[in-house]
């Protein structure tokens, strides 16, 4: 019997549904019919993020479902903290204003290159793509809206003599990409400035594109 290549690993299905029987073949259960998540590689300023997510099979548009798998439980929208609002829209474009690190609820406050490392500036910006997903879901209702997720510029508060603030923006772009796939793949922009508001030690904005 003659059966159809898988070309991703990850993906593989029992192989017993693709093979040829005398009799018409019995019709799948809806359970067993998955798709499994692209592998994503794309370089952002000369470092490649891929999608850790790729072995978990799930509907393609179920983002609600990544995040669960993931742990993630998205958090109010915060209250702006100026003469702000937290998003606009306009067309089919959705612009999320910054959002600082936070941990225990309060500003992540530190400085790269001083009093913390890359590591824990990845943290600090991974912990921001969750904020700004919990924001997107209040500006749109439904992340499954999303078609794509445009762009994020990144401001990291570091010392002039440190040059990693595009490793630590991956900390919240690997999140997009674990949790949208393809959909997720951004362009991008990372700085280095001397202060950024309450000491925070990075802060992120967003622009998502809608269905």
């Amino acid at each position: 019997m003659q059966k159809m290549p898988v070309s991703h690993p990850a993906c593989q299905l029992n192989p017993g549904l693709f093979e040829t029987a005398k009799s018409p073949p019995k019709k799948p259960s809806r359970a067993l019919i998955t798709i499994c998540d692209l592998h994503i590689h794309h370089n952002i300023e000369g470092n490649t993020v891929s999608s850790s997510s790729e072995n978990i099979p799930r509907k393609a548009t179920d983002i609600y479902a990544v995040l669960a798998l993931q742990g993630i439980t998205l958090p109010p929208v915060s209250t702006p903290a100026a003469a702000y609002v937290p998003f606009v829209q306009t067309g089919n474009l959705v612009f999320l204003s910054g959002h600082i690190a936070r941990r225990d609820g309060k500003p992540w406050v530190g400085k790269l290159g001083a009093s913390m490392t890359t590591a824990e500036g990845q943290a600090a910006a991974r912990s921001i793509a969750v904020e700004l997903l919990g924001t997107l879901h209040a500006a749109v209702g439904d992340l499954n809206r999303v078609t794509r997720i445009v762009k994020l510029m990144s401001l990291v508060n570091s010392t002039p003599d440190f040059t990693e603030q595009h490793l630590v923006t991956n900390g919240a772009s690997q999140l997009i990409a674990d949790v949208f796939g393809g959909k997720g793949a951004h362009a991008r922009s990372a700085f280095g400035v001397t202060q950024i508001p309450l000491g925070a030690c990075v802060e992120i904005e967003m622009i998502a594109e809608l269905a």
